[in-house]
């Protein structure tokens, strides 16, 4: 989240992928057994829903892997995931409620929440095993409701990731052991590397996907690229770079980011060129300025997702949460009340996230 300067780019050559199919046979007795034991997110809210029918995104579509380069659902069909991010839960932890989620799974239509756990920022540096069982529950609440989950690990601030590479080991290692037989996970290893080498990012992926797979053949793997994951192009780069010396790792997709009112034709032909080779999944992005406030530049943000709607490339929208700044969906107070639905409760920025993800 946050930060970048503007700069144009270009393009290049591959990626081949091989689909996994391990969990589709256990997609159904996880998502029961998920609800079963699912604790109340939060005390007095309301109980959570039954277990996922067909109708649910995960329900239907199962154990995702990547095909070519493109998501796709246990039946080998190209999907494109459609939801939203939390805020960082050491701030924001009351913003993902019961309710709340009730409200993003059957108000909002979404597919996917993006749980993010910030590493410093009194994040998990400060409480492992408090952060991790923090986003152990959100990340049950959503499958509860039918939804995916991508588990972020939002390092942010130093932006080198082998600057945490001891805590990311433990971290995905623990994430992997709970969730190795749940179709529902997405593991996002590297939020926003920046002032750093693809290279150095490629060495740490290259380190950390095998403690996933260790214990989780089967998901997919979502890799941060140059420059707050703009491909490079905030640092005078492009995503040339990825396409010429990508990960050596199966199953796995690149990520993108992007704030429409400060990243505009360089930023978006990059998206363009790179998703024609290589798998991406933009794990963030929102319609204000770099910083998530400002005002919002729908026009821009549209031609966005008019892109990736054609090219069937996910996303989910920074953030699901009331903080004051603009890109924030609901209104400041709300995740301190009970109501959740409609548009009453959001910002300009909600009222209009919520319709497209509705659409």
């Amino acid at each position: 989240m946050y930060q970048r300067t503007i700069s144009p780019t270009e393009p290049t050559p591959t990626a081949g992928r091989r689909r996994f199919t391990r969990k589709a046979l256990l997609a159904a007795s996880a998502l029961g057994v998920v609800t079963a034991l699912l604790a109340p997110v939060r005390a007095g809210a309301a109980p959570a829903p039954a277990a996922p029918t067909a109708a649910t995104p995960l329900a239907a579509n199962g154990q995702l892997s990547v095909c070519g380069r493109q998501l796709c659902n246990a039946s080998g069909q190209a999907v494109a995931l459609n939801g939203m991010s939390t805020h960082g839960t050491q701030w924001y932890a009351q913003c993902v409620t019961d309710g709340s989620l009730n409200a993003l799974a059957t108000d909002w239509r979404a597919d996917v929440l993006r749980v993010s756990t910030y590493v410093q920022e009194g994040g998990y540096e400060t409480d492992p095993a408090g952060f991790t069982a923090r986003a152990q529950k959100f990340i049950d609440a959503a499958h509860a409701r039918g939804m995916y989950a991508v588990i972020d690990w939002h390092m942010l601030t130093p932006g080198d990731p082998n600057a945490n590479l001891a805590r990311a080991k433990t971290f995905f290692t623990a994430m992997a052991k709970k969730y190795k037989d749940h179709p529902g996970v997405l593991y996002e290893i590297a939020n926003e590397p920046s002032g750093v080498s693809w290279s150095a990012i490629k060495s740490y992926s290259e380190q950390i996907i095998p403690v996933i797979r260790a214990q989780d053949a089967d998901a997919v793997v979502l890799v941060g690229t140059r420059a707050w994951s703009s491909f490079g192009v905030s640092e005078g780069s492009n995503e040339s770079e990825v396409v010429n010396n990508p990960v050596r790792a199966s199953n796995i997709m690149y990520t993108f980011h992007f704030y429409a009112a400060s990243h505009r034709e360089a930023y978006l032909s990059a998206l363009d060129r790179a998703s024609d080779k290589l798998p991406v999944f933009v794990t963030e992005f929102g319609t204000q300025n770099y910083a998530g406030e400002g005002a919002n530049d729908f026009a821009m943000s549209q031609r966005y997702l008019d892109l990736m709607k054609r090219k069937k490339i996910s996303w989910t929208n920074w953030n699901y949460s009331d903080d004051h700044r603009s890109g924030a969906v609901f209104k400041t107070g709300t995740c301190n009340g009970s109501t959740w639905t409609g548009t009453g409760v959001l910002k300009e920025a909600g009222v209009w996230i919520r319709d497209r993800i509705r659409q």
